[in-house]
Parts: C-alpha cells; structure tokens; sequence
C-alpha cells in the first residue's frame, strides 16, 4: 500500500490544500464541542473504511488512540463495520491496523 501523505509532506506538495486541512478541520471542526474528539475518531475511522479510503487510515488510528481510543476498541469498531460496510473494506482496516503495530 502507498504510504498516504503526512502533513508536513502535504504541506509541500499542496501548501494550500494543508492549510485549510490545518485551519478549517483540525482546529476548527475537530474541535468543536458537541462531539468529543474521540467521538469524531470514531466517525472518522467508519467512514475511512466504508469509503475504502483505507490511505488514510493509518495516521487516523494513530490519532484515534491519542483520542483516548484503545487497540481493542479499534479492532471492535473494524468489526462492527464488516456487518454496515462489508467484509472486504474490515479486512483492509485490519491491515491498516497491523501496519500501526510495527
């Protein structure tokens, strides 16, 4: 798999682009309160895999957990979502996650 761009590579690469992610999503809407960030990681992790976006999840479940999300509730959400998002897009979560192991 690609690896998928962190924010300093994407801030070279789309200096605009990295700064509307920065100013409008991270300190913006992930920081607003009637959902808690750990809440929004959540969220985010579900629709990451149902959409196949699996690039991207890597660096979320990292941040999931800095969220307060355990490596058990993660692996509880992937399973979960086999059922809602189907049995392929789980598997490749679980990659994902196998991957933050190391």
């Amino acid at each position: 798999m690609t690896k998928s761009l962190d924010r300093e590579t994407l801030a070279r690469v789309a200096p605009k682009l990295a700064e509307l992610s920065q100013d409008l999503l991270f300190n913006d809407i992930w920081k607003r309160e009637t959902l808690s960030p750990r809440e929004r990681s959540l969220i985010t992790l579900g629709a990451l895999t149902a959409l196949g976006r699996v690039q991207q999840l890597p660096w979320h479940i990292q941040f999931a957990q800095q969220n307060g999300l355990t490596r058990e509730e993660i692996v509880e959400t992937f399973t979960h979502l086999a059922f809602y998002a189907g049995w392929p897009a789980a598997v490749s979560a679980f990659e994902c996650l196998e991957e933050d192991k190391h």
